[in-house]
């Protein structure tokens, strides 16, 4: 079932690409369960399937809820992913009850330039509004934690040329890059982080990664961080390398940790 991030009445037969949605893949528990927002790949012109409902699924069998965002890309530009990823935080949010999830236990996962919109998210956020009109509005937009997978961190020397440009136009102010740049924005209060990427990776560099945990450091923000020695670009889940599909259980493990 597909809902949109403006209705959750409404249900779409088909993903609309202006209108940003999402697909649930909800538990049916005791008690509340932890939810994980999924935000797959594309370098911000498309969202690469096999990031997405296997992702999903991986996180149910764990005992973790999860949607699926579809998020809009290109031709849309920033801010409106970031939008999209806040308003799906807000929404988890507000449906907590109906849906039987835990307030308090909302992440966000991505990968590649899914990675970067998740990043962003969890040092962009913001308190909610509590005037608004829109009651979802009036909730926080900060994830409890985030995963990133082989993510597009930096918009500088070291960024993916492709989620650059679809994300921030063919020649953005330098003020605009500085923003998008995550590594330049971490905080002690940014949320906790698992992060995982290849070594080799020819697509999206690891020093992306490196810099990022880096920062994280810097300010005292717990996070993990594995660097594989090979693997393409896109593993996803990373099935058929066997030194590097393991990440799945590393990120279990991190995930238990913080209360997952």
């Amino acid at each position: 079932m597909l809902l949109s991030l403006y209705d959750v009445e409404r249900k779409l037969n088909a993903i609309d690409e202006d209108v940003p949605s999402f697909t649930p893949y909800l538990l049916n528990q005791d008690r509340p369960t932890p939810l994980i927002i999924v935000c797959p790949g594309g370098g911000y012109t498309h969202r690469a399937e096999h990031e997405g409902s296997p992702i999903a699924e991986w996180l149910n069998e764990i005992g973790i809820a999860a949607i699926v965002l579809h998020y809009r890309v290109a031709p849309h530009q920033h801010p409106t992913p970031l939008k999209d990823a806040k308003r799906a935080i807000r929404t988890v949010s507000h449906y907590a009850t109906e849906w039987n999830i835990d307030p308090e236990r909302i992440g966000i996962l991505g990968f590649s330039a899914g990675g970067h919109l998740a990043a962003t998210a969890g040092m962009h956020y913001d308190t909610g509004n509590p005037n608004a009109d829109d009651a979802i509005e009036r909730h926080s937009s900060r994830p409890s934690l985030m995963v990133l997978c082989y993510p597009v961190i930096s918009m500088g020397e070291f960024t993916h040329e492709g989620s650059k440009k679809a994300l921030l136009g063919e020649d953005p102010a330098d003020s605009l890059v500085d923003l998008m740049s995550i590594e330049n924005h971490v905080k002690a209060d940014t949320p906790p982080a698992f992060i995982w990427h290849t070594a080799d990776d020819d697509a999206v560099p690891v020093e992306n990664s490196l810099q990022l945990s880096s920062a994280l450091s810097k300010n005292k923000v717990p996070h993990a961080l594995h660097v594989f020695e090979s693997g393409r670009h896109g593993l996803g889940l990373a099935d058929e390398l066997e030194d590097v599909k393991w990440w799945t259980s590393a990120c279990e493990m991190w995930l238990r940790k913080r209360g997952f």
